[in-house]
């Protein structure tokens, strides 16, 4: 028997609002006339639609283009001060934080460096908090005009809690921390303010897919290469497991039995060897002389400079070009393993190490993908560096709040929000009954 359909007019009207919204900040600005077959709605939807975001505040008046032979056509835009953004990468030298305006215009930002006090959970709510008094307090923006702070994390991001995200860093010594409600507990804003926390592969992952190398992608991958390494997998056009599931942890797949020990604790993972931890670790251990308290982007740019030095009469390291082609192979018989799970069409590498490293070592990875990959995959894939800069997982936070905005059809809502209807779905009722025969 057929599912009845729940969609109520009020499900319509935010959809109607959302497909407008989303149509105009992509590919805006656009005309009412365009806006019809660009979305699918008639010309009255159109209308009514726009009436409601003009009035809402959400659009406004971009200029006015002529038309065949009728009058000038007004355009409509997206008004980018109807809402404010807040993006956290928690990374692994230092927390950003930046506060954008609604079409991602850099306002305001700080960075606080982890050198003292590192991964402490406290140590960490302190910076997120520090970092948003002072963005917000550089722009004089009032709190109540924020949609949201999205936040991009080391780890896998769990929701099942009803105090909201809780994240499992392995790596970083995070065991369950519930980020989301410390967070609520210590940043003064707002109690409606809405918190957005995700894996800093897939915030990456996010702002590439909409803004950079993955626009247009249906299939692809996006890897975040710093301190260690991780992937967000994009298929359908859409980000692999949605806002339900953490990025693939992909740099703990094992790549050498009884190999390296990672820092998860495990043997042979990728990152033991294809992060930049390792790749400066491997160094050291082959008798590179760095200061002890060098940081990992001092100890990178050393470790280029020593492998293509620039001045004259100066021979390349050879240890140095060994370890960097090492970790070219182990990244690229990495990205092989995506290419075979996935097929996708396109492979973007980004974060501060692999943009670093990438003009040095691109060639290298994508041969030694194709090299391990089966051929009809590899035959069809395309390896780049993301081009986004290493920003990326910021701006990509930042988007989580966003994407809540347009999913919403442009409408506010408090921090939680009921849930529509309290009946199951019809398929689990079926099941249950069925269990208990």
């Amino acid at each position: 028997m057929a599912t009845p359909n729940r969609r109520t007019v009020r499900d319509l009207r935010r959809d109607n609002r959302s497909a407008v919204l989303r149509r105009l900040y992509f590919d805006g600005p656009m005309s009412r006339q365009a806006l019809g077959p660009a979305t699918g709605l008639s010309s009255g939807s159109i209308s009514n639609v726009v009436a409601e975001l003009v009035a809402d505040g959400l659009l406004e008046d971009a200029g006015v283009v002529d038309s065949d032979g009728g009058r000038p056509r007004t355009l409509l835009r997206v008004a980018p001060d109807c809402g404010h953004l807040i993006g956290v990468d928690v990374g692994e030298t230092r927390v950003r934080v930046e506060l954008f305006d609604l079409v991602l215009r850099e306002l305001a930002r700080v960075e606080l460096s982890l050198d003292v006090g590192g991964y402490d959970v406290d140590h960490i709510v302190g910076h997120i908090r520090e970092g948003v008094a002072a963005v917000l307090r550089e722009s004089g923006l009032d709190p109540a005009r924020l949609l949201g702070v999205g936040v991009g994390v080391p780890g896998i991001v769990d929701r099942s809690s009803p105090d909201g995200a809780v994240v499992h860093g392995q790596t970083i010594g995070w065991d369950a921390v519930p980020l989301e409600s410390l967070l609520r507990e210590s940043l003064q804003l707002p109690p409606e303010t809405r918190y957005f926390i995700e894996n800093g592969a897939k915030t990456l992952g996010q702002a590439e897919l909409w803004f950079g190398g993955g626009r247009g992608a249906s299939d692809a991958v996006i890897v975040l290469f710093g301190s260690g390494v991780g992937a967000c997998i994009v298929s359908g056009g859409a980000i692999y497991g949605g806002a339900h599931s953490s990025a693939a942890e992909w740099g703990h797949t094992t790549v050498h039995v009884r190999g390296r020990r990672c820092r998860c604790g495990a043997l042979g993972c990728l990152e033991a060897y294809a992060g930049a931890e390792a790749l400066i670790q491997r160094w050291r251990e082959a008798g590179a002389e760095l200061p002890r308290d060098a940081g990992e982007e001092a100890a990178l740019t050393a470790l280029l400079a020593a492998a293509y030095p620039t001045e004259r009469n100066v021979t390349a390291n050879p240890v140095a070009l060994a370890v960097i082609e090492e970790t070219a192979e182990y990244l690229g018989a990495g990205l092989s393993d995506l290419i075979n799970l996935y097929n996708p069409e396109r492979i973007l590498i980004g974060g501060w190490a692999g943009l670093q490293l990438g003009p040095y070592m691109l060639e290298s990875v994508r041969r030694h993908a194709t090299a391990y990959a089966l051929r009809h995959p590899a035959e069809r894939v395309t390896i780049e560096l993301g081009r986004l800069g290493p920003d990326a997982v910021t701006v990509g936070a930042a988007t989580l709040p966003l994407a809540g905005f347009f999913a919403r059809g442009g409408h506010r809502a408090p921090a939680t929000e009921p849930e529509t209807s309290t009946e199951k779905a019809a398929w689990r009722t079926a099941v249950e009954e069925r269990a208990a025969r």
